[in-house]
């Protein structure tokens, strides 16, 4: 296989930090095989970004009323199946909640950095990566996500750079890179508009080309894919960013997480073995967005992209190691609410048709004919329905929402057969956010205005904060927090992910694995 050359400020500054990694990896390595003998040859890494035991747990609580169970209980997700699980902690060097550039130089090289950073340490010097390893080692090695290639979890396991804003220079590592697969979302400055720089800037997407790459968003293509090829496959349909379409808005034209981490899984599959790193991105994104519905689809997809691996795992019981994690939670999820006491209805979930996202863009179309004087709420109200399922009640829906009796003491989650009406308060709170939303003011100096919305759609946020509370559950935040995340893992090695430990330990842990040559089957 021919190997790119790494620049040699990139490669001298690796080999200057490689020996303090190769301490680490011998004590990792032991804890690593302690309970499994000799190295997995496959071995995954599912991140799920922004992805903790709130967004699991409600994940399968959601699945549970789906499925109609009348008792509170789950239905298990296969990342939460599996034997071993850990709580990790996901701090950066220089804050307690990191941003996904230093989770993900953490999960990728081990090593804490400052928020930003991508796979260089708290110097700015080049740190190597796992997948590096893998790739040395004589693994194949596959990256896919959900969001765009450039983004900064998966950018950790094969670029270097200072800023996770330097798209298009982390475009131009993929080149470098010689790994044998890249799929999910696309690239976001790929001509090198935004760079700083110099010079003539050649397409991204050439170099990648030239670089023996087969560049395609046919779905048939990618389907007909043999192994060998050296595959980058990008979706058809993107967002504004690059990103596969939330899985709860559904894609008609491409493929989801799950079909690419098949794809991978056939191409990558071979007698010396793989490291596969995929990431369900949108789970962030839509907890940035206060959007639980939207969150727990996106969950549901990467679940179904674990259990990919994890069929493939049953194939191959001694020679799989799986590992899921997040690289931190987003949003500052709770399972519980004021307004709601001890009761849950994840039921009224199901009534959300379309993420935050999708809504705004119908709720954009609108504003380019109405103004603030001219906007009227009737007009809105039949979207805000189909959408959310949240009506409007009628003068007589009210007064029999007042007469309905309330719940006592004993009665933690009674029924109620007008909880997808908005009340009183609720269609208070609806109203001005649509007022404020078409008033089309952008103040972000406005403390209780970002507080209230977050700097997204006055209207959208209002309504998934009174779905979401509706459902009992609540947000903090619309960043990230600094809350652990829970680790699972299944296969030789699986138990050295137990327990509690920090988002460094685990990449050791793995790095150990990786680094070290796969045993061809017999």
């Amino acid at each position: 296989m021919r190997r790119y050359a790494m620049p040699p400020f990139a490669a001298a500054a690796i080999n200057r930090v490689a020996w303090l990694v190769l301490a680490a990896l011998f004590l990792a390595a032991a804890v690593a095989r302690a309970d499994s003998g000799p190295a997995p040859k496959y071995v995954f890494l599912f991140i799920g970004d922004g992805l903790a035991m709130a967004q699991r747990s409600a994940a399968e609580y959601f699945l549970a009323a789906r499925e109609g169970k009348k008792e509170p209980g789950i239905v298990k997700l296969a990342m939460n199946r599996m034997p071993a699980q850990g709580l990790t902690t996901t701090y950066s060097l220089n804050s307690i909640i990191t941003d996904s550039g230093a989770a993900g130089t953490a999960l990728a090289a081990g090593v804490k950095t400052y928020n930003g950073a991508i796979s260089v340490d708290g110097a700015k010097k080049p740190v190597p990566t796992m997948a590096e390893m893998a790739r040395d080692s004589g693994r194949r090695v596959g990256v896919v996500s959900s969001v765009s290639l450039d983004h900064a979890t998966p950018a950790c396991f094969y670029s270097h750079q200072e800023s996770r804003n330097n798209y298009y220079e982390i475009a131009l590592d993929v080149a470098k890179s010689g790994f044998d697969y890249f799929g999910g979302g696309g690239f976001k400055d790929p001509a090198g508009k935004k760079s700083k720089k110099e010079g003539e800037k050649a397409d991204a997407m050439e170099v990648i080309k030239a670089a023996g790459y087969q560049v395609t968003s046919d779905p048939q293509a990618v389907r007909d894919a043999k192994p060998g090829t050296k595959l980058m496959a990008l979706n058809p349909e993107l967002d504004h960013d690059k990103a596969l379409p939330y899985a709860l808005d559904g894609d008609k034209a491409g493929l989801s997480l799950a079909d690419y981490t098949a794809k991978g899984i056939e191409l990558l599959d071979n007698p010396k073995g793989f490291f596969f790193m995929v990431e369900g991105g949108k789970i962030d994104w839509a907890c940035h967005a206060n959007d639980a519905a939207a969150s727990i689809h996106d969950t549901l997809a990467f679940d179904a992209a674990v259990a990919k691996a994890v069929a493939f795992a049953e194939k191959h019981p001694d020679e799989t190691l799986v590992v899921v994690t997040g690289d931190h939670e987003c949003g500052g999820l709770t399972l519980g609410f004021a307004g709601t006491r001890y009761g849950n209805y994840y039921d009224y979930l199901k009534h959300q048709k379309e993420s935050f996202l999708k809504f705004t863009a119908a709720l954009k179309e609108y504003k380019k004919t109405h103004d603030a004087g001219s906007a009227r709420f009737e007009d809105v109200a039949p979207m805000i329905q189909e959408s959310f399922g949240l009506a409007v009640p009628t003068a007589a829906d009210l007064e029999a929402m007042k007469a309905a009796p309330k719940p006592t003491e004993d009665d933690t989650s009674p029924a109620d057969a007008h909880g997808m009406y908005l009340k009183e308060f609720e269609l208070v709170a609806v109203k001005e956010a649509f007022a404020r939303s078409m008033q089309g003011e952008k103040d972000k100096g406005d403390e209780m205005d970002y507080r209230a919305y977050g700097g997204y759609e006055p209207l959208t946020i209002a309504l998934t904060h009174i779905l979401d509370n509706k459902a009992g559950l609540a947000w903090t935040s619309y960043s990230h927090t600094g809350v652990p995340v829970v680790t699972s893992a299944m296969g030789p090695g699986a138990q050295a992910f137990a327990g509690y430990y920090d988002n460094t330990d685990l990449a050791k842990r793995l790095m150990a694995v990786v680094g070290q040559k796969a045993v061809a089957s017999n």
